[in-house]
């Protein structure tokens, strides 16, 4: 499944999905979320029970602030519409693979 971009606009709807959701905070300028990225894409097209959400914090500032992101590249898991995990910095994907399975 297609990594979803997360605007202000369709934050809801991503949020509240039935599955699992994987939001990926990062910005085009930071090293670690350069090497998050391809792993957080990886995850989407081999899992396709859960959503898989990536949230520029340059573009989408409402977003990281209700988030509280003070560092990148942040990983989220939420379901049910409620933050279940949160991770800063970067993650091998079998962590990654842990929080969404924690």
């Amino acid at each position: 499944m297609a990594v979803k971009n997360v605007t202000i606009e369709n934050f809801a709807e991503i949020a509240n999905s039935e599955k699992p959701v994987l939001l990926d905070f990062y910005a085009d300028w930071c090293g670690p979320c350069r090497m998050v990225s391809p792993l957080v894409d990886q995850i989407s097209n081999e899992h396709t029970e859960i959503t898989v959400g990536k949230i520029n914090v340059d573009e989408q500032p409402e977003l990281a602030a209700q988030f509280g992101v003070m560092s990148i590249p942040m990983l989220v898991v939420m379901k049910n519409g409620r933050v279940t995990a949160q991770e800063i910095g970067f993650r091998p994907k079998e962590a990654i693979l842990a929080m969404l399975n924690g």
